[in-house]
């Protein structure tokens, strides 16, 4: 049964709703977040008004979407401490021809670890880690589900690190999870 405060949402907020998505669509690159956006609008603004109704509704809204927005993009820009202290780690070489030979050989057996992969996880693994596209972007393209797409992920990436592993390759990768472990992470 509806109470004051719903009502007041779905009479005063859910108007708000082409003006809020004609923002979001203006100010967020992410086609696909911009229906969570919009839930986590209402759901901040439902939150805020059960302490009392705002004045004036539409610019509430917005600058509840403009603050969520701001919080979004400060998250994206924070990196991880852990990250930086792991550069003291690397070994910067030349890139002699000796490099250059092993380098084409491990790019060789990736190769083949990639061609023997089931054609289906193949292409999910080709458009999500080659192409860069999202998950949800890999399951609209292949028409399955997004859970789908993380368990062919999952299953192609072990088959690789295992093709990599198999041929003496990933030794750098060993030893970094080796440290991580140690450290508890």
């Amino acid at each position: 049964m509806p109470n004051d405060l719903d009502d007041w949402f779905i009479r005063e907020v859910l108007a708000v709703e082409p003006a809020l998505m004609r923002y979001l669509r203006h100010n967020w690159r992410d086609a696909g977040e911009w229906a969570d956006l919009r839930q986590e609008v209402y759901a901040r603004v439902y939150d805020a008004a059960r302490c009392g109704l705002p004045e004036r509704t539409a610019p509430f809204v917005m600058a509840t979407a403009r603050n969520l927005l701001i919080d979004r993009a400060r998250k994206s820009q924070v990196v991880s401490i852990d990250a930086y202290a792991e550069i003291d780690d690397l070994v910067i070489d030349e890139l002699t021809p000796e490099r250059h030979v092993s380098g084409r050989r491990e790019l060789g057996v990736l190769v083949e670890a990639l061609d023997a992969l089931p054609p289906r996880c193949r292409e999910v693994v080709m458009l999500r880690k080659v192409e860069g596209l999202s998950q949800r972007e890999v399951a609209a393209e292949m028409g399955i589900a997004e859970d789908t797409v993380e368990k062919q992920i999952a299953k192609g990436m072990r088959s690789l690190a295992d093709a990599l592993f198999s041929r003496g390759l990933g030794s750098g990768i060993a030893r970094l999870e080796r440290k991580l472990r140690k450290r508890g992470t």
